[in-house]
């Protein structure tokens, strides 16, 4: 695993760059308008989807759109008293509608849902219908009407009939819509209303009158997901055997892999059945295949199916992409060739405007952070910010350290876990992007709080809020974090909420163009970097370097004193001498054998070393030609 794991997923994308459900840039403006309280974008986006009948982009923009209306309505009540008789803002009051019911159930099982949340539920759907009549009778021939329709008989308990009704309402207004054929299969699974048979006869009938290149052709493998990861354990006495359903699990991920060959690698449209697709392929232990999956998925994880698993999607992406990583270079020999990506990657990395940049700001010295970082496994620059607080960025690396390639952070966040330890002096790492900024506090190791500014967001919950300014307000000895409680809880403009935090704490501004390029101390005056150093090579400078000072670089040369080659020299030749007569000698005994060859071969070492970073500094100290 060690050997190969450097080389086996380096062409994937950082665990930075990874994104949950990331909007596209017409959906984008429109969210972070909306938070803003203007509507306008909103309602030129769907406008634009009606006109033109993109019904799949639509009923995506209506569930994004209802998601941020779900904590931050003001801007959908200005619409709807505005023009109460426009379609789209109906449509998505009608989403709306549904998610306040959802949100109040919770995704629970129903043996963990309270008989008063049930009540709730059911009262808000019942309020909800009328709701989504009105949106269908706007615009009918919508079939985005007809999706939440359908997901609202899930939840209401609505008797089959009334679920083939609204079937054949959506069916007739488009027949590939793959919304209305998830809704539908959610209602039809074995956990709901219908069976595992029921489910996968749609999806399989779904699938194979679907037209090339259609969604619709992943649509088994959302019913193989249902059966095999979401639906309960089968019941005790239930005879054991062959898996009935399983050679249809392996068609649906054969007919998904297809799928995924006919679009683009890093697509948008394709993100929701890939990371369908990598999961249920890691399940089947393909690792090559699943790393492949990976790939493809880019940057863009999805909320589902990796929230099943955890309260962070993300965080749920990126380890078990590591762990597929961990599968595939264990699996692979020694001295074996790592296997090839089917698709080709990038030849490098290069930084493109947009991507994310970290840095961070230690309450400490730039000596006694240099100091610190000695270990940490990353090539680091600092920069003084004041007196007493250092500026900290990641210098990228072309091969990084092995220990820390598998990590599911960014290189500064691993640093700074890292160079903390046993530190009192607490460090902020801050992290941008664009519509996104964020944060984390460490402090002895260990990280006290994380916090993000989304532009396309709703505000965060409250009491998450208040504890992350707490943790900050404790460790930058402020006496009153309300005022952290308010710039935590801003939306609409991430960076300003970013620096107007740093300004609330008293600590130094972002430096200049951060956001703008990756490295952005390397013009500051002072700025030294901190050369990566291997674990016994920190432990040396730990234990070489005075304190206060910054530790110079492992390569750099300082002139030997001739004493210095005198004495290894003799001892070369005393170790050789003694080695051959070891080993010659008819009563050679292994111990000393063993003792003299590594001495002599410790020297040898030593001196050709110091040999090479003689010649290296005489290289580079030579005049230039002329």
């Amino acid at each position: 695993m060690l050997r190969h794991s450097a080389a086996i997923g380096a062409d994937l994308p950082p665990d930075e760059a990874v994104v949950v459900d990331a909007p596209d840039a017409a959906l984008r403006t429109a969210l972070t308008s909306a938070t803003e309280g203007d509507h306008d974008p909103s309602r030129e986006l769907l406008a634009a989807t009606r006109e033109h009948t993109q019904w799949e982009l639509r009923d995506g923009y209506v569930s994004r759109l209802a998601e941020a209306a779900l904590h931050n309505p003001g801007w959908l009540d200005a619409w709807l008293a505005e023009s109460p008789e426009d379609p789209d803002a109906a449509l998505v009051r009608a989403g709306l509608c549904i998610d306040r019911a959802w949100e109040m159930r919770t995704a629970e099982r129903a043996k963990h849902v309270s008989r008063d949340q049930f009540r709730a539920f059911f009262a808000l759907l019942e309020d909800a219908a009328p709701v989504i009549g009105r949106a269908a009778e706007l615009n009918p021939a919508d079939p985005v009407p007809w999706r939440i329709a359908l997901t609202h008989a899930r939840g209401s308990q609505a008797p089959r009939d009334v679920f083939d009704e609204y079937w054949a309402q959506a069916l007739s207004r488009d027949p590939h819509h793959y919304g209305c054929h998830a809704a539908a299969l959610q209602y039809l699974c074995a956990k709901w209303w219908g069976s595992h048979e029921e489910m996968f006869g749609f999806a399989e009938t779904a699938a194979d009158t679907a037209p090339p290149g259609s969604k619709l052709h992943a649509l088994p493998l959302s019913a193989a997901l249902e059966y095999v990861v979401v639906s309960p354990s089968p019941s005790p006495g239930t005879p054991a055997g062959p898996d009935p359903y399983a050679p249809r699990v392996a068609a649906a991920v054969a007919r998904a892999l297809d799928l995924s060959a006919a679009y683009e690698p890093g697509s948008h449209e394709a993100a929701g059945f890939r990371n369908h697709l990598a999961l249920m392929l890691l399940r089947t232990e393909r690792w090559d295949e699943a790393l492949d999956a990976f790939r493809s998925i880019g940057v863009h994880a999805t909320k589902y199916p990796w929230g099943y698993f955890g309260d962070d999607p993300r965080q749920e992406f990126l380890e078990t992409r590591s762990g597929v990583r961990i599968h595939v270079a264990t699996r692979t020999p020694f001295f074996g060739r790592p296997p090839q990506p089917r698709t080709a990657p990038a030849t490098t990395r290069v930084w493109t405007p947009g991507a994310p940049c970290a840095v961070a700001i230690a309450a400490a010295r730039p000596a006694d952070v240099a100091q610190a970082a000695l270990m940490c496994g990353v090539s680091l620059r600092t920069a003084p910010a004041t007196a007493t607080h250092t500026y900290v960025e990641a210098v990228p690396e072309a091969r990084p350290a092995k220990r820390s390639v598998l990590s599911t952070e960014d290189p500064l966040t691993t640093a700074a876990d890292n160079f903390t330890t046993g530190e009192k002096w607490p460090t902020l790492v801050l992290r941008r992007m664009p519509e996104r900024c964020g944060l984390t506090l460490f402090l002895k190791g260990r990280p006290l709080a994380t916090h993000e500014w989304n532009a396309t967001a709703p505000a965060p919950d409250h009491a998450t809020v208040t504890a992350t300014a707490e943790a900050l307000s404790r460790a930058f000895a402020l006496a009153d974090p309300r005022p952290l409680t308010h710039i935590l809880r801003s939306t609409g403009n991430p960076a300003r909420h970013q620096s107007d935090l740093l300004a609330a704490l008293s600590l130094p501004p972002l430096p200049p163009g951060f956001g703008d390029r990756p490295e952005v101390l390397d013009t500051l005056p002072d700025a030294r970097v901190l050369t990566r150093r291997g674990l016994l090579a920190g432990m040396r400078s730990t234990m070489r370097t005075e304190d206060g000072e910054h530790p110079p670089a492992p390569d750099s040369y300082e002139p030997r004193p001739p004493s210095w080659w005198l004495l290894r020299i003799l001892g070369l030749l005393l170790f050789t001498a003694a080695a051959v007569h070891a080993w010659s000698a008819p009563d050679s005994r292994p111990l000393r054998t063993t003792t003299a060859t590594l001495a002599s071969l410790y020297t040898a070492a030593r001196l050709t070393s110091a040999w090479r970073q003689r010649r290296r500094a005489r290289c580079a100290a030579a005049p230039a030609p002329k």
